[in-house]
């Protein structure tokens, strides 16, 4: 650290730390400001100052802490990935009769009351073009 504050100008940075006010991170807005200094940061055509840099530096770990402690990934259940992949490609349940074999297979599917086989999940990934490894 001692090498970083060798390098950075106290009134400068007092100034940048001033304007930008960076904090621990505790809610998406705040995390949204926090990208969009960084996006202005890195838009400039010109090379960042120390100062900047130290800054960017910063706001990078402030904004990786919340999103590691915000958004952590949870394990999705295979009935809500193919709810997920039809809502996203704006598909129905009739239109995966023909894969389940029965618009009341793919209710059951869908409402976690029956689990996805084995040859479903063949048949659904090759109907979406991803792995059957989702679907099981």
């Amino acid at each position: 650290m001692i090498r970083i504050a060798e390098k950075i100008n106290p009134q400068k940075y007092g100034r940048l730390l001033s304007k930008t006010l960076p904090t621990i991170i505790k809610s998406e807005e705040e995390n949204d400001r926090a990208i969009l200094i960084v996006e202005k940061l890195l838009a400039t055509e010109k090379k960042l100052s120390s100062e900047e840099t130290v800054l960017l530096e910063l706001l990078g770990r402030l904004i990786t802490d919340f999103e590691e402690n915000f958004y952590q990934p949870r394990n999705a259940s295979p009935h809500e990935i193919l709810i997920e992949m039809m809502n996203a490609r704006g598909f129905k349940q009739k239109d995966l009769a023909e894969v389940f074999g029965s618009k009341s297979r793919v209710s059951e599917a869908i409402s976690g009351k029956r689990e996805i086989s084995k040859s479903q999940a063949k048949a659904l990934a090759d109907f979406f073009k991803v792995s059957a490894e989702l679907f099981i």
